[in-house]
């Protein structure tokens, strides 16, 4: 089988300039376990020199320069998307064509943030509006930070790297970014697209390593005032207790439920199936909004099941390279062996294994198990892979809700439900950041405010518009009037 890519040797980029170091990172494809490439394994020096440059430097692009570099990346990343994708594929492992997705998902980002950053985001008070008032007016405007901290996930190594930079560049930030070391070639790339659109380079770095060797510098510099982090609970609440007193966005783990109520249709039946399946494995389920749990009400689960059954059996799985290919593998054979092990304790706990032809390597299939008992570590935890679990659940939407809520996680769930006033009761009584009825778990536009409670984040939001709001600080002034 020849090599996904062509061996891409890699530098960090600081302040656009690429640096290496001695010692390299390899870099897997996960598919067949060889080796695609390396980027430089990079210690607590190179991360105080990003975050020293970016906090000596003060941008000065005006609000038009910052939407044409935004849309510049945009046009880029679409119009290459065919180089792109591919390296997505290779350092990740989830089909092509969830690969070619992201690119879509990524120009969006660009352009959303373009279009919001000429918005104006002051606003203004009148200040004779008591008795006591005087004719004056307050003013807000908001300020960037002296630099921004950003640490990215492996799941979606072009959008949530997006995620972190273009509100950086619509609020006239500087950021450093740090890429996981299973998936840091795209992030690379992307520094390259950025600075072919115009962005200033002391406005981002890109440095890489191993965590041991740079991650206590990527949250404890001197030089930055906010750390944005997206990736595992663990993770999370280390790196929230050593930033002590710094901002911080962070968005964590996700146990997400689609509930099944027992209003349905036969034909809202094979609708809800339809969703379950596709939550469950797109991205070959490395999402944190991927549906991980699926709480069917028992009046129609005999009806649901086997309409599950059959659209996953339907899925084309295997080669992550083949355009034909719907679901990939997942990051890596430990991960893929660990989610397979979660499935046989379910069934030793009595759940029935409806479809599983077999793991190899990193390559999990999707794998359908009915009657999970909610008690199971393979839905208590966060199974990060194309499992479709169905728990059977009272018809009784009290009861629901609170076995929805009885993880320790609050990120996002979806429910498929007809009666309003039922729609009603789930959004007020489900504990997450999100629900969305008649739709995954995960969807959102990339502008729209995004994030958890609980285990899931500590409430500051993602999307563009709440992390542009973030990555400023307020500034009021007054001045007479009238």
């Amino acid at each position: 089988m020849t090599a996904p890519i062509p061996f891409r040797k890699e530098q960090m980029r600081i302040a656009g300039r690429k640096v290496d170091c001695d010692d390299h990172i390899p870099v897997i494809y996960p598919y067949t376990g060889e080796t695609i490439g390396s980027v430089p394994a990079g210690r607590a020096e190179h991360a105080a020199e990003a975050f020293e440059i970016a906090a000596g430097y003060t941008p000065t692009l005006t609000r038009y320069e910052r939407q044409q570099i935004l849309f510049n990346t945009a046009k880029i990343i679409s119009e290459r998307k065919a180089e792109l994708a591919p390296i997505i594929t290779a350092e990740l492992g989830i089909s092509l064509a969830d690969a070619l997705y992201e690119c879509g998902r990524a120009y969006d980002v660009y352009t959303l943030a373009g279009q919001l950053c000429i918005q104006d985001d002051g606003q203004i008070f009148s200040c004779d509006l008591t008795p006591h008032g005087k004719a004056r007016k307050i003013f807000t405007l908001r300020e960037p930070l002296r630099a921004i901290s950003a640490i990215t996930p492996f799941n979606h190594p072009l959008n949530m790297v997006s995620h972190k930079i273009a509100p950086a560049i619509a609020t006239n930030n500087c950021i450093v970014v740090k890429p996981t070391e299973l998936t840091p070639l795209t992030a690379l790339w992307l520094a390259d697209a950025l600075y072919e659109a115009g962005l200033p380079p002391q406005m981002l770095s890109v440095v890489t390593g191993l965590p041991g060797d740079i991650g206590d510098a990527m949250i404890t510099d001197p030089n930055f005032d906010l750390i944005t982090f997206t990736g595992g609970v663990p993770v999370g609440k280390m790196i929230a207790a050593k930033a002590v007193y710094k901002k911080q966005v962070l968005e964590l783990g996700g146990n997400d439920p689609l509930i099944i109520c027992n209003d349905l249709s036969d034909a809202d039946l094979a609708k809800a199936a339809d969703l379950a399946v596709a939550g469950a494995t797109k991205n070959s389920g490395q999402r944190c909004t991927a549906v991980k749990r699926i709480l069917c009400q028992e009046s129609v689960a005999d009806r649901f099941v086997p309409l599950v059954l059959e659209r996953a059996r339907a899925l084309r799985f295997g080669d992550p390279m083949d355009p034909a290919t719907e679901l990939g593998c997942v990051v890596s054979a430990r991960a893929a062996e660990t989610f397979e092990a979660r499935v046989m304790a379910a069934e030793a706990e009595g759940a029935q294994i409806l479809y599983h032809p077999g793991r190899s390597g990193a390559l999990l299939p999707p794998i359908v198990v009915d009657h999970v008992n909610h008690g199971s570590e393979l839905v208590q935890e966060e199974t990060f892979g194309p499992v479709v679990p169905i728990i059977r659940v009272p018809d009784d939407d009290a009861a629901v809700m609170e076995i929805s809520n009885s993880t320790a996680f609050g990120l996002s769930s979806g429910v498929c439900v007809n009666a309003f006033q039922r729609m009603q009761a789930y959004i007020a009584g489900l504990q997450v950041g999100t629900v969305n009825i008649w739709e995954v778990p995960g969807y959102r536009i990339e502008m729209s405010p995004f994030g958890g409670i609980k285990d899931s984040g500590n409430g500051e939001k993602e999307g563009v518009m709440e992390a542009m709001k973030s990555f400023t600080n307020v500034k009021t002034f007054s001045l007479p009037w009238g």
